[in-house]
């Protein structure tokens, strides 16, 4: 996704993803969509999962996948300020390293 030689910088705004409360199969579409944006531009990947209550599989699963492409990239995936719901979920379902967030918080895994 990120062929061209030098990107220019996006607005924080197109950069940084914020997670919906409700992390459905209905939102992950959105995020797809605001995945692949945010890929076209150099720079770190930023995901806010503050507001995080619940996260389905489908979500999940856009996680990992957009972490791999930004691997691919030489693009940082970071996961911030994940909240209790996305942590207990991700570690749950033994995605923490899939999803970078046991290197985001510490030592969780």
């Amino acid at each position: 996704m990120n062929s061209m030689q030098s990107q220019p910088e996006a607005p924080c705004s197109e950069r940084a993803l914020r997670l919906p409360a409700h992390c459905t199969t209905v939102t992950a579409e959105d995020l797809h969509v605001r995945f692949v944006l945010a890929s076209d531009f150099d720079g770190e990947i930023s995901v806010d999962a503050s507001e995080v209550e619940s996260i389905g599989h489908a979500v999940l699963q856009l996680l990992v996948a957009a972490r791999a492409e930004a691997g691919r990239n030489g693009q940082p995936f970071v996961i911030n300020n994940p909240s209790t719901a996305f942590v207990e979920r991700v570690q749950g379902c033994r995605l923490a390293d899939a999803v970078g967030l046991a290197e985001n918080t510490g030592d969780m895994a």
